[in-house]
């Protein structure tokens, strides 16, 4: 065979820049676009948001009146708190810190203003400020570390008190013992019942803290101590009949249990709440669904004029170079920025006509759609779909939902129609919070309740929907009458 040359015409799309920022800005969430937009502002002279020129006037006016009080202020007041001039009796009194070392100790303020206390921090502290008839020693505190090391987020202690006596330093002799007291000082610490190697020594701590005239203090430490394990079982008459109490009194004691917090640690290391900013609003005006994108999360960007007028008034080349590839970018990023919109909204609007039922009745209304099935309606590929729902958010009468939330999975129905798996969902969660509560539903009964609904679906399946909304098994729901 003999080499030759061949031509061939074909199709082959390349990812440039401008395509690469088109797809970045399509999947960022409101919070990133901000931040992408606020860099672009920055970076490039060229761009600018509608209503910039008003604003800088308006900050240009409020400067030149504050700069003319500021010289016609008197400053003697100021200067008795200088530090310059010796007179700190007002920080003194009114400040925690040394006044020399202001500048450290804002920064280091700040940089911990926004950080969570963990269990472990809030351990450590109480370490420190304990009483010395408490943590008497270096030894102790030595161990008091080793022991908080091995505390969980929960609030029990995770290692054995022989892993935690090989931690200590070969060169200080210590008992097992020794190690047990420093443990129950540290039961004492906030929250009650921290470090406890088991729910119940857990409990009984708690318990040991109630005043003593509580209703059923007493029968409790000893229901705790005796009779855990038919606690754990739900073997009431049997502890009526252990304890000889009556069932009215066994309801006190089994209440004052439940009021107890069996995981101490809880309330440290939660995250602080983070705000979303909906990227679309969804009303109901006369008798229609209306769909609007939030011009809050989404600033509409513009040409700076007087900028781009240099460019062909600039004599030096570099210069006009410059504002031409800056221009070239500004426009690219707010085309970007207007087919991100359309897109958003499309597909915004897309799910709201798919998903009428659900603004109307709720999510037992919830129909079974799938990315594929707006990507057709739209005429736009499934990934486009899927970047464009993930962190966006959708603000309707029913609350704030993410895109992705409108979609869901499809169960076969008798009546030949299609049930949403979001619609199971929703069926549990009503009868297990209308369920009598001597008889809760078992995961047999609600399959059956499906069934009667056309609904075909397995009871694992029903135990899987069941555990995801968050309902332990029909013998934990149970009440004791």
């Amino acid at each position: 065979m003999k080499p030759s040359l061949q031509l061939k015409l074909g199709h082959q799309l390349t990812m440039t820049p401008q395509l690469q920022q088109a797809i970045e800005l399509l999947q960022l969430s409101s919070l990133e676009l901000e931040l992408k937009i606020q860099t672009a502002l920055q970076n490039n002279p060229l761009l600018e948001t509608e209503g910039e020129e008003e604003t800088e006037e308006e900050e240009e006016d409020e400067a030149s009146a504050t700069l003319d009080t500021a010289e016609d202020s008197n400053f003697e007041e100021s200067d008795q708190s200088c530090p310059e001039t010796g007179d700190l009796s007002w920080e003194r009194e009114n400040s925690s810190f040394d006044s020399s070392n202001d500048d450290s100790d804002w920064s280091e303020s700040e940089r911990y203003k926004d950080r969570e206390p963990s269990l472990r921090d809030h351990l450590e502290w109480q370490l420190m400020l304990a009483p010395t008839s408490e943590i008497s020693s270096d030894s102790d505190k030595l161990i008091a570390l080793a022991l908080i090391d091995s505390i969980s987020e929960d609030g029990y202690l995770t290692a054995s008190i022989a892993d935690i006596q090989a931690s200590l330093p070969q060169d200080r002799v210590t008992s097992e013992e020794e190690i047990v007291a420093v443990l129950k000082r540290i039961h004492h610490f906030d929250p009650i019942g921290v470090g406890a190697r088991n729910l119940q020594e857990c409990l009984l701590i708690q318990v040991g803290y109630l005043p003593q005239d509580t209703p059923g203090r007493e029968t409790a430490k000893r229901l705790l101590q005796q009779h855990f394990d038919l606690l754990a079982e739900h073997q009431y008459n049997r502890l009526k009949s252990r304890l000889a109490i009556k069932q009215e009194e066994l309801q006190c004691v089994l209440q004052l249990i439940r009021s107890l917090q069996p995981r101490p640690g809880a309330k440290f290391g939660v995250r602080k709440s983070e705000y979303i900013i909906p990227d679309v609003l969804v009303t109901k005006t006369a008798g229609r669904w209306k769909v609007s994108l939030n011009r809050e999360a989404t600033p509409k960007l513009r040409l700076n004029t007087h900028y781009a007028g240099l460019i062909r008034s600039s004599h030096s080349s570099r210069d006009q170079q410059f504002l031409k590839d800056q221009l070239l970018e500004a426009r690219w990023l707010i085309k970007s920025l207007h087919n991100r919109n359309e897109t958003l909204l499309k597909v915004a609007r897309a799910l709201v006509d798919k998903q009428a039922n659900f603004l109307e009745y709720g999510e037992v209304a919830m129909k079974p759609l799938t990315l594929q099935d707006i990507a057709e309606g739209i005429g736009m590929h499934e990934s486009t779909v899927s970047r464009v729902t993930t962190q966006k958010y959708m603000h309707t009468p029913r609350g704030l939902f993410e895109l992705k939330y409108f979609f869901s999975s499809q169960l076969s129905t008798t009546s030949g129609e299609e049930c949403s798996s979001t619609a199971i969902r929703a069926f549990i969660k009503k009868w297990v919070a209308d369920e009598n509560r001597q008889k809760p539903l078992s995961d047999q009964k609600l399959q059956y309740l499906l069934v009667e609904k056309g609904v075909h679906i397995a009871r694992r399946t029903v135990s899987k929907y069941r555990e995801a909304l968050g309902f332990p098994p029909s013998h934990d729901r149970r009440l004791v009458t």
